[in-house]
């Protein structure tokens, strides 16, 4: 594994550093790797149940590292800037966030300090977000380099904030700090620098506990709600319990429930 990246398991739970502390942990090439080796890697190791993305330093993430190596290491040599740009987005930036997006644990980000660019993508892709309260959310996209948001971060801020915040960060380029990022719905929540760790490691392991698959099945579901209509949600629905009812997990639930305790799930 690249030293870009740090991974550590405490119990059930893997704990992922962005590890370029001296950039900001700006996305490189060695960064990509390592974050999409440690994706695999957890996602067939069944003693992790949950994940907790954060990064060295005084940063979360800046964005894109698109220095000259960085086209070179995968092979785009050739094109206009645009071509090279959307060549390096569809080899190295989109498959790991679609790999992080469909891994079968839940995620937390733990972010800390400044998560700008597409480091804001990569914050919203996991399921809860906290947030030190010295952290700021930036959109230097539009304003700042004549290009739209990427790593699927307009689709997060669309569907967290509404069209019109999101369009206030993109175009205007303003600074969110995280207390106003929690009031608008934007992560799950703030907390004290000092606490950071301390909560975003409490919350992986109140997933970890709990049944992992069913947990996946509803971001999942949620996800589905923005493109069903009413009758077609119903439908999804239906069709995810009839899936789930089969698992051993439901069946210790309804037990734990009659029985008022609380439930103890062992998938593996």
């Amino acid at each position: 594994m690249s030293d870009s990246v740090l991974f550590e398991q405490q119990g059930a739970i893997g704990v992922v550093t962005l590890n370029r502390p001296e950039s900001l942990n700006a996305i490189s090439a060695d960064l990509i790797e390592g974050v999409r080796t440690v994706v695999a890697r957890v996602a067939v190791d069944r003693s992790v149940r949950a994940l907790v993305l954060t990064g060295a330093g005084r940063a979360f993430c800046a964005g894109a590292d698109l220095s000259p190596t960085m086209f070179e290491t995968f092979g785009i040599v050739e094109g206009t800037g645009g071509d090279q740009t959307a060549q390096m987005m569809e080899r190295a930036f989109n498959p790991m966030m679609r790999e992080i997006y469909r891994l079968e644990k839940p995620t937390v980000a733990a972010v800390n300090g400044m998560v700008a660019g597409g480091g804001v993508g990569v914050a919203l892709v996991c399921d809860i977000v906290l947030a030190a309260r010295s952290a700021k959310f930036y959109l230097p996209f539009g304003p700042r380099l004549g290009i739209v948001p990427d790593l699927c971060s307009s689709w997060m801020l669309a569907r967290n904030i509404g069209r019109a915040r999101t369009l206030g960060l993109a175009l205007l380029g303003d600074k969110i700090p995280a207390e106003q990022a929690e009031q608008w719905g934007l992560i799950w929540r703030c907390v004290d620098d000092t606490r950071l760790m301390e909560e975003s490691l409490g919350v992986a392991q109140r997933l970890a506990d709990g049944p992992t698959e069913a947990l996946v099945w509803t971001r999942r579901a949620i996800d589905a709600a923005d493109f069903n209509n009413y009758e077609e949600q119903l439908d999804y629905e239906r069709e995810a319990q009839r899936v789930l009812g089969n698992r051993p997990t439901v069946a210790e639930g309804f037990l734990a429930f009659h029985e008022k305790r609380k439930p103890r799930f062992h998938e593996d």
